[in-house]
């Protein structure tokens, strides 16, 4: 009989994480047969052509020239004024939506997601999201005791599934008193769709109504972990203005992430920010947040949040940035563009990509399609219905390569 130390919710099988392990194999691969030969499609960072991470460099320059004091010593729990303001315009730019908006410091996105799981979820309660998610909505749920479920996000002409979304958050909060809701839009990972405008007119209409009839708790988080890769200003956040004016009951989250903002992933720094009509409920965000924070990580990384500060603060600083993020934008474009081309010119189905670092493939038995693609040194992430590719990671001549390896693999597992 085997002996056990964790305690029994603890207990979790002993795997590798599915992106690191193909990644890892991709590494592998190019060992052996050359970087050049290597197509690796994993990882949700933005890339050189050479396989070497971007960075960008008005960012690193502004992060070295910090004094190292401002490097060194602890932030306040919240996170420092500065940052917490710089956030706020970086993530709504002109676009704010009237109301009371408050941010507390996490260390990216995923803290944001943490917190408003721990916070606006009964123990036992269900989060909503769509039926193509980032995996660790599942592992933050699970990790404290909720559950995830799904609607589907598109319908038979594969645009937004509003009658699947309805459908759902009639059943759960026929169950739960509240409703966190998970969007990852625009540039959702991993298809790349982006709710238009009107959509989220239908979607926001239909949550006030509901709202209105059973006067429960709707918790609206929105994941933009992409947005400064999904279109210039307007396309990524006009539709934000449709926030203000909401009723009490329909609380706002919005979770910001550094990480692909500034090709800065392992500095680990984000925002969450709540948007409510009600001051008293935005007062309240604030005090369960900072408390939250104070009990996982205490507090968060000081410099990151001086580099958001002192590039919201600095109008020639911001210009320069946006200017260099714009050019890696191009970048991203020009390739998925390649990868979208060249899968409509042989027949590969994917699903609407709009923006982002991911383009989603549906088939049938991913993993095997995954393992044949393996055989070309094409690494991807198999998903439970299909396929992740990252076009982020991916060279151009490579995305166009890329597509008609994926339709010849699709073709030869599933015939």
């Amino acid at each position: 009989m085997s002996t056990t130390m964790v305690a029994p919710h603890s207990k979790r099988p002993i795997a590798d994480d599915k992106v690191f392990a193909a990644n890892k194999k991709a590494q592998e691969a190019a060992k052996k047969v050359g970087a050049e030969q290597v197509i690796n499609s994993t990882l949700g960072a933005l890339m050189e052509d050479d396989g070497s991470l971007s960075v960008m460099q008005s960012v690193m320059k502004t992060f070295k020239d910090l004094p190292d004091a401002e490097i060194a010593a602890y932030a306040p729990i919240a996170g420092l004024p500065d940052f917490q303001q710089a956030a706020e315009k970086a993530v709504f730019d002109e676009y704010r939506p009237t109301g009371h908006v408050r941010a507390v410091a996490t260390p990216g996105g995923s803290g944001g997601i943490r917190h408003a799981v721990w916070n606006y979820m009964e123990a036992g309660d269900t989060m909503l999201t769509a039926d193509w998610y980032w995996a660790p909505y599942k592992t933050i749920t699970e990790e404290h005791g909720r559950k995830l479920e799904t609607f589907q996000l598109f319908d038979e002409n594969k645009a937004f599934n509003l009658p699947s979304f309805k459908e759902k958050v009639e059943e759960l909060l026929g169950k739960q008193e509240r409703l966190l809701i998970m969007m990852n839009t625009p540039a959702h990972n991993p298809t790349g769709y982006s709710l238009t405008e009107e959509e989220w007119k239908e979607v926001l209409d239909y949550l006030k109504e509901k709202q209105a009839k059973d006067q429960k708790k709707i918790i609206l988080y929105l994941d933009i972990a992409y947005i400064d890769f999904a279109g210039d200003m307007k396309t990524s956040r006009g539709f934000m203005k449709q926030f203000e004016n909401l009723p009490e009951n329909i609380l706002v989250l919005v979770g910001y992430s550094m990480s692909k903002a500034f090709t800065f992933y392992g500095l680990r720094c984000g925002a969450l920010l709540c948007l409510s009509s009600s001051e008293e409920i935005a007062n309240e965000f604030m005090a369960a947040a900072t408390f939250s924070s104070r009990a996982c990580w205490s507090n968060g990384t000081r410099g990151a949040q001086k580099l958001l500060a002192n590039v919201y603060s600095d109008e020639s600083l911001l210009k320069k940035v946006n200017e260099e993020r714009d050019s890696f934008k191009k970048l991203l474009e020009t390739r998925a563009h390649a990868f979208v081309e060249e899968a409509e010119t042989i027949g590969l189905e994917i699903f609407p990509y709009r923006a982002g670092f991911f383009i989603t493939i549906p088939c049938e038995n991913p993993d095997k399609v995954a393992d044949e693609l393996a055989k070309n040194h094409l690494f991807l992430l198999p998903l439970g219905r299909g396929l992740r590719f990252a076009p982020c990671a991916v060279s151009e001549a490579k995305c166009r390569k890329s597509a008609r390896f994926i339709k010849e693999a699709i073709d030869k597992v599933n015939g």
